[in-house]
């Protein structure tokens, strides 16, 4: 008598092709990032893998310690400027920088390149923390000062340690995971509450509705909304930041250490 087959869950064992391995090692050797996030490498590989994501954090570390208090815009890439959202964005980006704040912002074109763009406007500095991707993209023109990251977790990590709060304009995937990311730690008390502001009313209107159904429903409490600000008004969100960040952390235009010429360390100046 022939026994039951009985079927399984579990994973095929089936080798993959030579082609396949190729291909996958060719994907993961393109970007660092591909080569840290897709399964166990060998040991010595993760070694040099946990040495690259070391040397992010010091060259972020480095570039980024002197810039004084930022506020962070974030939006997307995608608009060009002739688009309102990318005038809005330089308008605020302006606003921001005569508040005596860094702008700082991904590095990036379109609502990036924007604020960036504003804080020149307005005489102010502006910073830029760009990411390595597939595809190239160059940082903005309107940078005194920029650092290019391999890992967006450390990208994410520096965006978040300079800033005393953030502004989200319009924008899509990344936009949203900067601001969940930030609503997060805050929640958690990973940091202090600084605040957020959400402008352009009309893009985010499903966002804010469902954000508003987290809390009927208990998912999230409603003192987590507080330092949350929807607004289409430059005047309104300025008054936020001045409220939350600079008389709640204190801040003064001038908070800036001090450089030591024997690390090799560079004061910041704007158009340096």
């Amino acid at each position: 008598m022939t026994a039951p087959v009985l079927e399984t869950n579990e994973p095929s064992t089936t080798p993959p092709l030579p082609s396949e391995v190729k291909e996958e090692e060719i994907f993961c050797g393109q970007l660092e990032d591909r080569a840290l996030l897709g399964g166990p490498n060998a040991r010595l590989r993760d070694l040099r893998l946990l040495f690259s994501v070391m040397v992010d954090f010091i060259r972020g570390f480095r570039t980024l310690h002197f810039v004084g208090p930022c506020v962070t815009v974030f939006g997307s890439a995608r608009f060009t400027e002739d688009h309102p959202y990318y005038r809005f964005a330089r308008e605020m980006g302006a606003a921001i920088s005569r508040m005596g704040f860094t702008v700082m912002t991904g590095g990036g074109p379109g609502i990036m390149e924007a604020a960036n763009r504003g804080a020149r406007d307005a005489g102010g500095p502006s910073v830029g923390c760009n990411i390595k991707l597939p595809f190239e993209q160059q940082p903005s023109p309107y940078l005194d000062r920029c650092v290019t990251i391999n890992h967006f977790f450390v990208r994410k990590t520096l965006l978040m340690k300079y800033s005393y709060g953030f502004v989200i304009m319009p924008g899509g995937f990344g936009t949203m995971d900067e601001l969940f990311e930030a609503l997060t730690l805050i929640q958690t008390q990973k940091v202090r509450n600084f605040p957020i502001v959400i402008m352009g009313k009309a893009y985010w209107t499903d966002l804010c509705d469902f954000i508003h159904d987290m809390v009927r429903e208990g998912t999230i409490a409603e003192r987590d909304l507080d330092l949350i600000k929807f607004t289409d008004s430059i005047e309104e969100a300025i008054a936020h930041l001045q409220e939350h960040a600079v008389q709640q952390f204190g801040l003064r235009r001038k908070r800036v250490p001090k450089s030591n010429v024997l690390l090799g360390e560079r004061s910041f100046k704007t158009n340096d």
